[in-house]
């Protein structure tokens, strides 16, 4: 396997440029998608490749239950500087099954909550809550998707504002905005070097949900003037892989985008770009993540089963 193994654990460097560029220069739709495969990929990746470098660690420790053929010196080889790279993968690996795990029960605790706090009302897309306190966010799952709205959050906006907020929200439920969230939220827990591309997707995917909103309403100034209510006085959403009109994402630069012209809608970049060669840089480091990955786990399985005994 050599330094391949090790590969995948930097190749997100190679994400960075795009993170940045995406938001300003593509497509909010084109932007989450590509952002959140890229970051998807990387992540399994890395978590692969660490994880075989834990195996080589692991098979070193005395009372191990692998095979004693696994701390041959053959398969020892296959990993660079065995000794500490192996060891330290151990507790590595752990902090991002732990890390991962606590996420996705946060997210579901959150959504069970939110799900049972609503049981006893009646199943419509919109529920209004009789609550002080102002927010409101898009929530999947159940029998049907909702939008939760408080009638503080209400009180707040204009008649335009309140079909402005609705739009925006059925948006994230019918583009199903939260699976891209979590997404590059359990990537950034498995690799922190993948946390621009978490950033910039929660701005993206807000975007996104404020383009279809402008266009449902039919006036970007009007999602615009709603956003930047919604900021003043909102709370944000209960995690941050649920989704709402004033969550994730710098809000002024969402107003002033909805305030400019509409982003042209393209696939993909030029390559005869700033953010072209940027999205191919990222394309081509996940490329070299799978591939790296892939040979060093074809590598490993035929190293162990030749270090397995009969």
């Amino acid at each position: 396997m050599g330094v391949f193994v090790f590969l995948p654990l930097v190749l997100p460097l190679t994400a960075w440029p795009i993170a940045r560029l995406a938001e300003q220069h593509l497509h909010p739709r084109t932007a989450t998608r590509l952002l959140t495969g890229v970051a998807a990929v990387m992540a399994a990746c890395s978590t692969l490749c660490l994880g075989l470098v834990m195996v080589v660690g692991t098979a070193q420790l005395p009372g191990n239950p692998l095979p004693d053929g696994w701390s041959d010196p053959e398969v020892r080889a296959a990993v660079p500087f065995d000794e500490v790279a192996g060891k330290v993968a151990i507790p590595a690996l752990c902090a991002v099954l732990v890390a991962c795990g606590r996420t996705l029960w946060r997210h579901g605790r959150v959504r069970r909550r939110a799900h049972r706090a609503l049981a006893g009302l009646r199943e419509t897309e919109v529920v209004v809550l009789p609550d002080g306190v102002p927010y409101a966010y898009a929530l999947p799952g159940g029998r049907r998707d909702r939008v939760v709205v408080t009638t503080a959050m209400l009180d707040c906006l204009e008649p335009d504002g309140r079909r402005a907020l609705f739009a925006h929200e059925r948006a994230h439920l019918t583009a199903r905005h939260h699976r891209f969230l979590l997404a590059v939220q359990l990537a950034a827990r498995a690799n922190p070097f993948l946390r621009p591309l978490r950033t910039a997707v929660a701005y993206t995917a807000e975007r996104w949900a404020d383009e279809d909103a402008a266009r449902a309403v039919g006036s970007r100034r009007t999602v615009a003037r709603a956003i930047g209510k919604a900021a003043l006085v909102s709370r944000g959403t209960p995690v941050a892989t649920l989704a709402g009109l004033a969550a994730a994402g710098p809000v002024p630069r969402r107003v002033a985008a909805l305030l400019g012209p509409a982003p042209a809608v393209r696939s993909w970049p030029s390559l005869f770009t700033s953010v072209g060669v940027a999205a191919w840089g990222a394309a081509v480091g996940a490329a070299v993540s799978a591939m790296s990955s892939a040979n060093s786990a074809v590598t490993m399985v035929l190293i162990l089963h030749a270090a397995t005994p009969l």
